[in-house]
């Protein structure tokens, strides 16, 4: 077990250190893919693996848990679509509450399911607003929850949205355009929540590219969430850590100039 996730998740995006989450879907790997992951994930040093999925049409997640409990270094939280995915081999949970959508099951109605189980897991639970964000296709995430995604050219709703959830005391923000999407969560629109919250901010969906976290990184994101490109093109990983490992160097310069 780790200490605190979120202290460290806090800590670090007070730094303005960039992070970096691997998401493995369950349905999408098997025990040699879980494996491959974990091994890259330790060899590059990513932050923390998420796991979960909109649908989950096999009961190979706790399998999955298990394995990345007993081989990565780094802390393993569930990223649940939906009140079963609660299972006592991971460090921590996102707790999602779908704040952009309207639908009550996705805000309140699956947690209350889900509280008894959450209390005796064990795990560190953390609260997260959770938006959608439009992505140019139809993800599995927006059918599957029923929701209308927030406009990608609508900054000013976005950032209302992740405002209202910081007051009602979610701990992280997490815009998210969906797996498999067609385009990631435009920078103008990171930029705009950024400076508006101050709770960490996570962001997935549609990174392909070391380009395309820079970007999304630069526009303020503490956390980018990568899973489907890991899929298709494992070494992403590590381009990814070199990255995040450049620009965390570059900070600790200039912090290091400012405080001289």
């Amino acid at each position: 077990m780790f200490d605190s996730i979120y202290h460290k998740i806090r800590t670090e995006s007070d730094q303005k250190k960039r992070q970096l989450a691997v998401l493995i879907d369950p349905d999408k790997v098997d025990e040699e893919g879980v494996m491959r992951v974990a091994e890259l994930v330790n060899r590059h040093r990513a932050d923390y693996v998420f796991t979960g999925g909109s649908l989950l049409t096999s009961d190979f997640m706790g399998t999955c848990l298990n394995i990345l409990r007993q081989t990565v270094h780094v802390p393993v939280i569930i990223f649940p679509g939906n009140s079963m995915q609660v299972h006592p081999d991971a460090d921590a949970i996102l707790l999602l509450s779908l704040i952009s959508g309207r639908n009550p099951e996705f805000l309140i109605g699956n947690h209350v399911i889900a509280a008894p189980a959450l209390k005796k897991s064990g795990l560190e639970i953390i609260p997260t607003g959770y938006m959608l964000i439009e992505s140019g296709k139809l993800t599995s995430v927006v059918y599957m929850s029923n929701t209308t995604p927030i406009p990608s050219d609508k900054p000013d709703i976005a950032s209302c949205t992740a405002m209202a959830g910081e007051m009602l005391g979610m701990k992280l923000i997490y815009m998210d355009a969906g797996s498999g999407a067609a385009l990631s969560v435009p920078a103008r629109m990171i930029r705009h929540v950024r400076s508006n919250i101050k709770v960490p901010l996570i962001v997935g969906g549609g990174i392909r590219a070391a380009d395309d976290a820079i970007k999304t990184w630069d526009a303020g994101a503490d956390i980018i969430v990568v899973g489907n490109a890991t899929e298709h093109e494992p070494d992403f990983i590590g381009r990814l850590c070199e990255t995040r490992d450049n620009i965390n160097g570059a900070t600790d310069i200039k912090l290091h100039l400012k405080n001289r």
